[in-house]
């Protein structure tokens, strides 16, 4: 007589957004900023020249503190119906999607793009990569959220049609998500096929597939060498896209699928018009549904190999990382992207200067070279010896007035690079903003009762504080039970103890890792001074010895 198989019961938990200490180095950097023309040849009027407009947009682009002179393009008579036509046009596009310019003045809608389907593209395609559009005429700034608004006039009422059908589906489908009820796509997911019942249903033969690939990287394979081998093989797997190739390898080892649970809703769309979709980062809820399907592998095997995965990553931290430039290149060193003029707000350069077959490298404000002292007057150029003592002293300051802060940054950034989700810190972190939902209610009582309110007159109030007090309450069950099972905790722990033991001990020497990781942005100012802003907000100043201030 068979035995009764026992089902497991499915759970839906919300997951939390991630709490860490972010270092934001965008808010500190002055805007990229290009103006775009189109002028005539056969005109004579020095308002539509293009040496009279290189002048008047290159001087109001250099007047602003915040912003930094990205180019002027210009195409002469020629129509603007078409973007093709226009060679300057497309250098334009080209260098904002090269990362070297973040923001575009134009004097119309007519100048930039006459015809209007095409300017709307241009406008979205922009806009998703962060580059807003400047309409002198119109006042129309595209980052601006009503500024949609004036450009869709052209177009019609397409978009607010496509954005209400749009809401719609995204409702309901993040209905399905709290309910708990996921979608597949068997097409492209090895191992499962669709079922009678509409549920899922493991292939045997392609779930063979997905055990060796999970026992090879676990055997000491590398994604590389699973990833020829498999393909080596020529496996044809019938109506499924597989392909086996690395980034398919990897998708594989990381999908919490094939231990039978499910995260909904780890992207979301940008725009529905572009149909852009990214990491979700916090900008809707996910749930992971426990048991909503067959398992192929265990759960152990599945929490093994994202440990595996973790120990190799960590022979190759983030800080190794380089820097972005201005000019959309990348540096080796990390001062390029956080050092800044206290005085304009412009980046600072590294330079070599050469006196008497002696070479020296220094720091200058980008503005002090170009311009000479028309819009930065009191910049300081700064030895690369004396700004690395600076900095080396801010962080040992730092360290010894907030020695708890400057730990709890320095785990966050090794653990993130190592990958160490969740732990006391995360814990620490809930439990004071759950004091603090706690204090909020209690005072809006307190208040309620000295005004003679009704407190159910705040009722929906007290109850969304309840709600988000009792999920930061299951997220903080979570890290614990993840805590507790997790049996390289300690481990990995250590290792990020170890690290800073290592940091400790070299205390006295300038490290790019560590600027990479915990500081958002260093200021040099005229006084011979620097502040020095770390992850979180922190703020430590330190004087500069042996600085020259220009002439």
């Amino acid at each position: 007589m068979m035995g009764v198989q026992k089902i497991p019961k499915r759970r839906v938990m919300v997951i939390e957004p991630k709490k860490t200490m972010i270092v934001d180095k965008e808010k500190h950097r002055q805007k990229r900023v290009a103006a775009y023309c189109r002028v005539s040849t056969d005109s004579e009027e020095q308002l539509n020249s293009y040496a009279n407009q290189k002048r008047v947009y290159t001087e109001m682009i250099a007047a602003k503190p915040e912003w930094e002179f990205a180019g002027l393009y210009a195409d002469e008579g020629i129509t603007g119906t078409l973007a093709k036509k226009r060679d300057e046009f497309k250098k334009m596009i080209q260098a904002c999607l090269a990362g070297k310019i973040d923001y575009i003045i134009t004097k119309s809608v007519s100048r930039f793009a006459r015809n209007t389907v095409e300017c709307l593209e241009y406008v979205r395609m922009l806009r998703a990569h962060g580059i807003g559009i400047y309409f002198e005429e119109q006042n129309i700034d595209t980052l601006k959220s009503d500024s949609e608004l004036y450009l869709v006039i052209y177009a019609g009422f397409a978009q607010s049609e496509s954005e209400s059908i749009s809401r719609n589906v995204t409702w309901s489908v993040r209905k399905k998500y709290e309910e708990g009820k996921p979608s597949f796509s068997y097409k492209k997911w090895l191992g499962y096929r669709r079922g009678d019942d509409g549920e899922p249903e493991i292939v045997p033969e392609e779930a063979e597939i997905v055990k060796r690939i999970f026992r090879m990287y676990l055997a000491g394979e590398t994604l590389r060498s699973i990833s020829n081998a498999l393909q080596s093989e020529h496996i044809d797997i019938p109506g499924k896209e597989i392909d086996f190739s690395l980034g398919m390898i990897r998708n594989i080892l990381k999908n919490e699928r094939y231990c039978g649970d499910c995260i909904l809703q780890k992207t979301v769309t940008v725009d529905c018009i572009s149909k852009v979709r990214k990491k979700n980062e916090g900008e809707a809820p996910m749930y992971l549904v426990e048991n909503s399907h067959p398992a192929i592998i265990s759960r152990e095997i599945f929490n093994r190999t994202q440990e595996e995965m973790s120990r190799r990553n960590a022979k190759s931290p983030q800080s190794h990382k380089r820097a972005i430039t201005a000019s959309g290149r990348h540096s080796r060193y990390a001062l390029t992207d956080v050092l800044i003029c206290g005085e304009c707000g412009s980046r600072y350069k590294r330079c070599t200067w050469t006196s008497g077959g002696r070479k020296r490298i220094v720091w200058r404000c980008v503005s002090r070279l170009d311009y000479g002292k028309k819009y930065c007057s009191n910049s300081i150029t700064v030895p690369e010896e004396t700004l690395h003592q600076a900095i080396v002293r801010a962080l040992n300051k730092f360290n010894s007035e907030d020695q708890i802060t400057y730990l709890t940054l320095m785990r966050a950034t090794i653990g993130e690079a190592i990958g160490l989700n969740g732990g006391s810190d995360e814990i620490d972190l809930l439990e004071r903003r759950i004091d603090a939902l706690n204090q909020k209610m209690l005072q809006m009582v307190t208040e309620s009762v000295e005004l003679g309110e009704d407190v159910e007159k705040h009722e929906a109030i007290f109850r969304e504080l309840s709600e988000e007090i009792q999920q930061l309450h299951k997220r903080i069950s979570t890290i614990q039970r993840s805590m507790d099972s997790d049996a390289e905790a300690q481990k990995r722990m250590d290792e990020i103890q170890k690290t800073i033991d290592e940091r400790t001990l070299n205390s006295d020497k300038y490290d790019d890792s560590i600027v990479r990781q915990m500081v958002e942005c260093i200021r040099a100012y005229g006084d011979k001074r620097v502040e020095v802003i770390f992850g979180g907000g922190i703020v430590v100043e330190e004087s500069l010895d042996d600085t020259s201030k220009e002439h």
